[in-house]
């Protein structure tokens, strides 16, 4: 039996329980001994952040071999054209090699709890809410695509990895799965178990 943590990881919180530089951890929120992080979150990105007190499955989650889709609300600076959505749904060219088609959407401005700071406002530049899914786990890579097709992520918040959703957490929040892991890997369906961050 593999335990996994499904916490909702607030803005400039490190997606780790240590920090020689006293900046905020996850120890601030859960106590959680034995798991580790299947993956990681940007300390200046929100949303779903994935932990497990299983190696093989911590594997299985972030390892980009099995393109596993992460899904992202985006705001992004400017008015995103149907040109840009199009370059992002078939790839971009970055520094370190062009990335996987991303699956791309305009959306309305999600209903998510505010940010603290917030957001910096603009009244002269609008802004644009993207739903951003991606396959791969490249550092920032998010941020690098936006940017990329001009137009600079604002926030980033990350609501789904694979089959888990971050519904029903607010910042800081987090519930447990119990998963059975049979012979070769396969998962059966998981069985909630609610819990809230400390």
């Amino acid at each position: 039996m593999a335990r996994v943590i499904l916490f909702n990881k607030p803005f400039q919180v490190l997606s780790q329980f240590t920090d020689e530089q006293g900046r905020a951890t996850l120890a601030d929120y859960l106590s959680a001994p034995g798991f580790r992080a299947a993956g990681r979150l940007d300390y200046d990105s929100e949303g779903l952040l994935l932990l497990t007190d299983d190696g093989v499955l911590q594997q299985h989650i972030a390892n980009p071999r099995h393109k596993r889709w992460k899904t992202y609300q985006v705001q992004v600076e400017g008015l995103v054209t149907d040109e840009a959505l199009a370059q992002l749904r078939s790839g971009v060219e970055l520094k370190d090699g062009r990335s996987l088609p991303a699956r791309a959407k305009r959306i309305p401005p999600p209903q998510i709890w505010p940010r603290s700071p917030p957001v910096r406002e603009r009244k002269s530049v609008p802004d644009t809410w993207l739903e951003l899914s991606i396959r791969e786990g490249r550092n920032r890579q998010v941020r690098r695509m936006t940017a990329a097709v001009g137009y600079p992520t604002l926030r980033l918040v990350r609501i789904r990895v694979g089959d888990w959703s971050l519904q029903g957490l607010q910042p800081g929040e987090h519930r447990q799965l119990d998963i059975n892991m049979p012979q070769g890997g396969r998962k059966n369906r998981p069985a909630d178990k609610p819990g809230r961050g400390n």
